[in-house]
This record gives structure tokens, sequence and C-alpha cells, in this order.
């Protein structure tokens, strides 16, 4: 019997004229989806705009996932087995991303089908971190705010950038400024002249951040969360997210989100108690 070729799945490049098709896809899970969503709508899908390309998966000509294939690898849509398998052939044998992060069921299967492509040194892992909670608000938190929390203008440049380079060499285990400290340095500056920074100055240092990485129409995502250890053990997390909760919802968007490590107990219990609710999983796997 001839195989019914309309019901087949494909993978193809995605490009502007697909824009519609996109959106209608992205906007059916907006938190879960900021990421792409907030990368597709200042760039486009122009492959030389964006500086990677985006593939999509159809079936019956339908869009049912995309794959944002930049450095940082990005399942979105259909989780399917079908799907992940047609996303790892078109990838190819040879790795080009430094990370895999998305909903866990779609980075996690994605990542176990090129594993086993890509195999030898491409393979490498540094971490797989399987089990990220994704956490949402939409109001602002019921618990006082510190009112020593502040936007962080272009002004206090050097402090904040102090402060992130910490932040992201704790948390990932690597420095941002290798092997380029230019751009790392490039991206903390778009994120004080947009307005997506904030924290609490001290004497002359940053000893508290978060900025909002990804921002798409009413929706954006907290990251960089960083207290100077100094600090930390006083009790003073919770009014700081606080703060940066209202902060950002008058500023930018309304609707908030972040994910945090399961391991992160304490820091898991500090969002719950600023309001924050798990509404999925994230998975991260570090090259």
């Amino acid at each position: 019997m001839a195989p019914d070729l309309a019901s087949q799945t494909t993978v193809r490049v995605l490009g502007n004229d697909d824009l519609p098709a996109v959106v209608r896809l992205l906007v059916q899970r907006p938190v879960h989806n900021l990421f792409v969503s907030a990368r597709i709508r200042q760039l486009g899908l122009d492959p030389f705009v964006l500086g990677c390309q985006v593939l999509g998966c159809e079936r019956d000509a339908e869009l049912v996932a995309l794959c944002h294939a930049g450095s940082n690898l990005v399942p979105v849509g259909s989780a399917e087995p079908e799907v992940l398998a047609a996303f790892a052939e078109r990838l190819g044998p040879a790795r080009r991303c430094s990370s895999i992060s998305g909903e866990a069921p779609a980075a996690l299967g994605l990542w176990e089908r090129l594993r086993t492509r890509w195999g030898g040194g491409w393979n490498r892992i540094r971490e797989v971190r399987d089990c990220q909670p994704l956490m949402a608000i939409a109001a602002d938190s019921p618990l006082p705010g510190d009112p020593q929390v502040q936007p962080i203008g272009r002004h206090l440049m050097e402090p904040y950038f102090a402060a992130a380079v910490a932040m992201y060499t704790e948390e990932v285990g690597v420095s941002p400024l290798i092997p380029s400290p230019s751009s790392y340095r490039s991206y903390v500056q778009a994120l004080l002249d947009t307005g997506r920074a904030f924290g609490v100055m001290h004497e002359d240092r940053v000893v508290f951040k978060a900025d909002l990485g990804a921002v798409s129409g009413s929706f954006a995502q907290i990251q960089g969360v960083w207290l100077d250890p100094q600090f930390r053990g006083r009790g003073l997390a919770a009014g700081l997210m606080s703060s940066v909760v209202r902060l950002a919802r008058e500023t930018v968007a309304p609707n908030l989100s972040l994910y945090v490590n399961d391991y992160n107990t304490r820091a898991i219990r500090t969002y719950e108690k600023v309001g924050f609710s798990r509404i999925a999983d994230y998975a991260t796997i570090l090259y």
C-alpha cells in the first residue's frame, strides 16, 4: 500500500512568510514559549537577521512544532516522538549548540535522540538539569517589598556588570567572559538601556540583582537573580523579589515567569512566598 503522503511529518527552515502560523502556535502557550516568542517578535524569522534558523515541523500542512536552532537549541510545541525524531534528523550529526533547553518532555526527548547521533566529542556535556520548575505570577506580591530595589540605569553599568558576571559564573560554572568579554558586556548593557534591570546598591556595589531576559508583549521572564553571599541567610530574598515583581509589572510587562533548578528548594520556597505558582517543568542540557 502506498504511504499517505498528506500525513507525513516534514521539517523545513521557516521564513518571514511563515510568521502568521508561527504566531498562532506560540500564543497557545505564551509563558512556556516566551524565549522563542521574544526572539521572533524582535527579529522575525529571516535566518540572516535572527542569527540562526528556526525549523518548523508540519503535519498535514499544519505547523505543529518549532525548533530554535541557534547556540541555544529550543524545541517548542509538540513533543511527540515522531516530531522530535524529525528535528533530530534535520539537525544532523554534528553539534552546533552550547545548550538545549525548553519544556522538559521536548528538551529531554530531543537530547536523547541527538546524543545517539552526535556521539564522541560532539556529545560531551557539562550538566543535565532535568527538572527546572517554571513558575509564574500575574499580580503584585502580597508581601511587603524592599524599598531599596530600584531600576538600574546605564550610569550603574560597572557595578551591575560585576554582579552579573558573579551571578553567571556561580550559576553556570563558567565565566560569561569566555571566549568573548565584549558580547556579554553588550548583552548586559542592553538590559540596562531597555529598563529591564533591577537591583540594590550598597556603597559602590550591586549586592542584589534581577533582570528580564525574554520579553514579548505582556509577558516577561525574570532571570539572573543573585544576592551577594555577604547578605544571604538574613531573610531578605522574599522582600527583594516582591519589589522586583512590582517594578517589572509596572514598567515592562504584567505577566512574569521564571524557572529554577528543582534542587534549589530555598529559592522555590521564596518564590512561592512571593506568589509564584508552578505551571510546568523545564530542562536544560549544558555543553
